[in-house]
């Protein structure tokens, strides 16, 4: 094959894995426990190639992508090429390992974007296939899909879920008035990118003080995608959250945990427990308050990958702090803090998030813009 051969065959690998990205993106906070995985299946047709399957893992996370896009391309997928976002698995579960049936199915080529590094599959998937005679090549657009099975990653390496932070601040640097009156700083468009994140998420996570002093709904509130809201935690060392809280009353619809210290008081989680909402008792730190590594930990074992923190300062700060954020998205308002209000609100970045995010070897600046009026910076922690 000549140089010009590669480039092409390059090109079209690019073009297809990130259709497969793309594909596995949409069904991602649907597939808790396992990661949503994008597949397409390619043949060439008169020397074109032509898709002839596509798959993503489905609501649950079964069926997995790999046997979706099987199913849809038939006898055409004997001869033919698969891009998947992530290496097929290897082991058995409630069905049999994607690298069998791509086997089974005749596939000459797979192209992977990422290793999965669950112990149970870790290159085993891979190896599978190329002893069966299947050309394997991995690593297409690897970065792309390492950012996009980040969650899953974490989960089976680090036991905790990936943290993503979302701060609003005004022009000149606040997140709320010091006393009294919800602080309104971003606008609409912001604010529907903020509930495309909620979408995508597998928990939103705020702190007892985010509700006491808000009373949020948590939910996603866009056209056609309310059913897509994920579940809400809050962090609460001594179960403060009053009974007749928004997330209480709605936790029979969209699913509300609590996590709370071994300390907490038995008859407020009884309360809690009466309406609904799951009570998660977990380690508490040496001042009585929930210990974040725990936290993600019990969130991770119940199968959430994917953190979306709302909750202020002060849980931005602590995460900061226990360099517990994998991801941030600070957004700035056009307007400063209301006239008389000046200087004296709270401050939407802390010290210890401020360090982090001007190390480099902490966090890069990964994209920037504008939705509306306000500007946005995504961060994130090097790969």
């Amino acid at each position: 094959m000549t140089s010009s051969d590669d480039g092409r065959q390059g090109a079209i690998d690019g073009r297809f894995m990130r259709e497969a990205l793309a594909l596995g993106w949409r069904q991602q906070g649907l597939t808790s426990p396992n990661p949503s995985v994008g597949s397409v299946i390619v043949r060439t047709v008169e020397g074109a190639p032509v898709v002839v399957g596509l798959g993503a893992t489905q609501e649950g996370g079964r069926p997995h992508g790999e046997p979706v896009a099987l199913a849809m391309a038939g006898e055409a997928a004997r001869g033919a090429t698969m891009y998947v976002s992530l290496e097929p698995c290897s082991h058995h579960g409630r069905a049999g390992p994607c690298s069998d049936a791509i086997i089974a199915a005749g596939m000459a080529r797979v192209v992977t974007g990422v290793e999965d590094p669950d112990p149970r599959v870790a290159g085993q998937g891979h190896a599978r296939m190329r002893a069966a005679g299947v050309t394997v090549h991995t690593g297409v657009l690897a970065d792309d899909a390492f950012r996009m099975h980040r969650g899953h990653i974490l989960r089976v390496t680090l036991g905790r879920p990936l943290v993503t932070l979302k701060l609003a601040r005004t022009a000149d640097g606040f997140a709320a008035r010091a006393a009294g009156g919800r602080l309104l700083i971003t606008g609409a468009a912001a604010n529907d990118q903020v509930h495309l994140m909620r979408v995508h998420a597998d928990a939103i996570m705020v702190g007892v003080g985010t509700v006491l002093a808000d009373d949020p709904q948590l939910t996603v509130r866009l056209p056609g995608l309310d059913a897509r809201s994920p579940i809400r935690v809050v962090l609460d060392s001594t179960l403060r959250l009053p009974p007749d809280a928004r997330l209480v009353a709605g936790a029979s619809q969209v699913p509300t945990w609590v996590v709370t210290t071994d300390a907490a008081p038995a008859d407020r989680e009884q309360k809690l427990a009466a309406a609904g909402v799951v009570v998660i008792r977990v380690a508490a730190e040496r001042d009585g308050r929930v210990s974040l590594p725990a936290a993600l930990a019990a969130l991770a074992q119940r199968g959430i990958a994917r953190v979306f923190s709302e909750g202020g300062p002060a849980l931005a700060e602590a995460l900061a702090g226990a360099g517990l954020i994998d991801e941030a998205l600070m957004l700035t308002g056009p307007q400063a803090l209301p006239a008389g209000e000046g200087g004296s609100g709270l401050r939407a970045i802390g010290p210890a998030l401020a360090v982090a995010l001007a190390d480099p070897a902490q966090f890069r600046l990964h994209e920037t813009g504008y939705w509306g009026l306000d500007r946005f910076e995504k961060f994130e922690r090097p790969f």
